[in-house]
């Protein structure tokens, strides 16, 4: 299994300046490449393979005006073209959007390394072209007897240099199986809440920096463009947004790695992040939730661990049915947090909805189909009950 191990690192002013210069080397012959494989296809219809873009990188670098390039070492630029092919190949793929240019403010800040660009002993990492090697903090142990594969420099906004190794870590085995299952439905009065009845506190870390985040903007607002000072007010802001979302990442990876080392199955909603940011009263709180990166940890940790993730649809009405009786209600607005069913029985919003996607997607599971909510039959309009759901509907059983 390959994971990366990452670690942030203080360089020295002429290591700055090295990596800052292949930084910009990197971007250039990126876009260089994407430039030439749109002319290519918009004059001749021809598409331009990674093999024609390494040759224009050597005659690129024998030209006046290119001959910066041969300051960096070249494995960056090579990466450099291999990630544009691997961009067109998820594009033609329809994985992804069509490739766009890189931009020196807003386009991350990066150099990948392979094992012959780079040197790893005792404990040291030597960059090609750097006499030093980098001051790494290194907070936690690499595998032993292993080699990185690749080697990925980056600085974030906030002025912040880190370093990326991946491994193939042999220490990444599926955990011993267990019987245990759980749902889980997210929210924003509480993260999660949890088929067991538990619910986790959703922590809220914009909402906490909220007044220095303001205060920051306000003097970076105040500042000439294009002056040193508003270049230092905006790592101010940078640093209060790496701040947070640091903070929020911490919390996420600490709640997944329980859920999974704890469950060997774990069903969650498939929820539209993206239209929910739509509603502009609750988007903060959404973004702030960060449910899609919650949703991300989960699912690579379960593959890491043997464990499985099951994805309930995202129209299963969760929170108007009943998990003691089956019933559905019409509506359910979102002030209402504890109802009361017909049957009697009193349901919390949020852990009536966990246990019902438990049940869907125990469901689901066992019988091999989706899972779809309860509809009405188009004469009586009335629920189909259980008895009643139709073969391609998966039956919610009661709990």
């Amino acid at each position: 299994m390959k994971r990366a191990f990452k670690y942030r690192f203080y360089p020295t002013e002429a290591q700055a300046a090295e990596l800052s210069r292949t930084f910009g080397c990197v971007r250039k012959v990126y876009n260089l490449a994407l430039a030439a494989r749109n002319e290519a296809w918009k004059l001749q219809q021809e598409r331009v393979t990674y093999n024609a873009t390494s040759a224009m990188l050597t005659a690129w670098k024998k030209t006046e005006d290119l001959a910066y390039l041969n300051e960096v070492s070249s494995v960056p630029l090579q990466q450099a073209l291999r990630h544009l092919q691997t961009a067109f190949t998820n594009f033609f793929a329809k994985r992804a959007k069509y490739p766009r240019f890189k931009s020196r403010k807003r386009s991350r800040k990066s150099a990948e390394y392979t094992t012959s660009a780079f040197r790893l002993r005792d404990g040291e990492l030597t960059l090609a072209k750097m006499a030093e090697p980098l001051h790494i903090v290194w907070s936690r142990r690499l595998p032993e007897g292993a080699q990185p594969s690749t080697v990925t420099v980056s600085q974030d906004a906030a002025g912040r240099w880190f370093v990326s190794l991946l491994y193939e870590d042999p220490s990444v085995q599926p955990l011993p199986a267990t019987d245990r299952a759980i749902g889980i439905d997210v929210g924003l009065d509480h993260l999660l809440a949890l088929s067991t009845g538990e619910k986790i506190t959703n922590p809220r870390y914009e909402q906490r920096d909220r007044a220095r985040q303001a205060c920051a903007q306000r003097q970076l607002s105040r500042k000439v463009k294009g002056s040193a000072n508003r270049d230092k007010a905006r790592r101010k802001v940078a640093k209060v947004h790496a701040r947070i979302a640091d903070r929020r990442r911490d919390h996420l990876h600490k709640i997944t790695t329980r859920l999974v080392r704890e469950n060997q199955t774990i069903v969650i909603e498939d929820l539209a992040v993206r239209n929910l940011l739509k509603n502009h009263t609750l988007a903060r709180a959404i973004s702030d939730a960060a449910w899609r990166e919650f949703r991300s940890m989960l699912e690579y940790k379960a593959q890491w661990y043997g464990r499985k993730v099951i994805v309930v649809d995202r129209w299963f009405p969760s929170s108007k049915l009943c998990s003691t009786c089956g019933t559905v209600r019409d509506t359910m607005p979102l002030h209402v947090r504890t109802w009361t069913c017909a049957c009697g029985a009193i349901h919390d919003r949020d852990v009536n909805a966990a246990r019902n996607i438990l049940a869907a997607g125990l469901a689901a599971s066992a019988c091999g189909a989706g899972v779809r909510p309860q509809r009405e039959t188009s004469r009586t309009r009335r629920s189909v009950t259980k008895q009643e759901t139709p073969r391609a509907t998966v039956g919610i059983p009661v709990l």
